[in-house]
């Protein structure tokens, strides 16, 4: 491993590459396993990430919203996900959708979500969503990215600065995630949760 990819390696994700088409498949093959709950597991999924940057920061808030068209949204007033300069003058996110988290993924003893199921990470509901669009708005620019099943379907697209920072993950679960309920928000310390649909 070079030192440049060395850098690129943290705790949480392997910044060495974006996608991770065995661990992706994986989970598409196993719903009841990584989802258990089906969707109200998802939603609590993408609310973890949410309750860290709360708790790194002193509290937060987040805005869960059921779409019309059966889509789930989880928005946050977070710092946003990171992303990097790759040294090209462009830009790397943290592959947080389409990549393991190392820290809960296989491992015994993971985080339990307010369900009780252990966390397993973002990729998760990126893979067993037929889509998903994540809205990223950090200090140092905003984007937003399409998956299809775990997989970008586009690059990171630039979009307006609007003078807040945080993450909008919104997503169209499978139909192999059963009917769409949503979990009890409680039992995250430092976030407030709002539920609106």
């Amino acid at each position: 491993m070079s030192d440049a990819d060395a850098r690129r390696r943290n705790p949480t994700h392997d910044w060495t590459g974006s996608v991770d088409a065995a661990h992706l498949a994986l989970v598409r093959r196993n719903p009841g396993e990584f989802a258990p709950g089906g969707v109200a597991h998802l939603v609590l999924e993408v609310l973890a990430y949410a309750a860290e940057e709360a708790e790194s920061t002193g509290g937060g808030n987040a805005v869960v919203t059921v779409h019309a068209d059966g889509s789930v949204s989880v928005a946050d007033d977070g710092r946003g996900t990171s992303t990097r300069a790759d040294g090209h003058g462009g830009f790397v996110k943290k592959p947080v959708m389409s990549t393991k988290d190392l820290r809960f993924f296989d491992l015994p003893g993971a985080q339990r979500l307010p369900d009780g199921h252990p966390r397993r990470g973002v990729s998760v509901v990126a893979a067993l969503s037929d889509w998903l669009v994540h809205t990223n708005r950090r200090r140092n620019g905003s984007w937003t990215q399409r998956y299809e099943r775990g997989v970008p379907v586009t690059d990171l697209t630039p979009i307006a600065d609007d003078g807040t920072t945080g993450t909008t993950v919104r997503f169209l679960p499978g139909k192999e995630t059963g009917p769409l309920h949503l979990p009890e928000v409680d039992g995250w310390p430092y976030l407030s949760v709002e539920v609106v649909g």
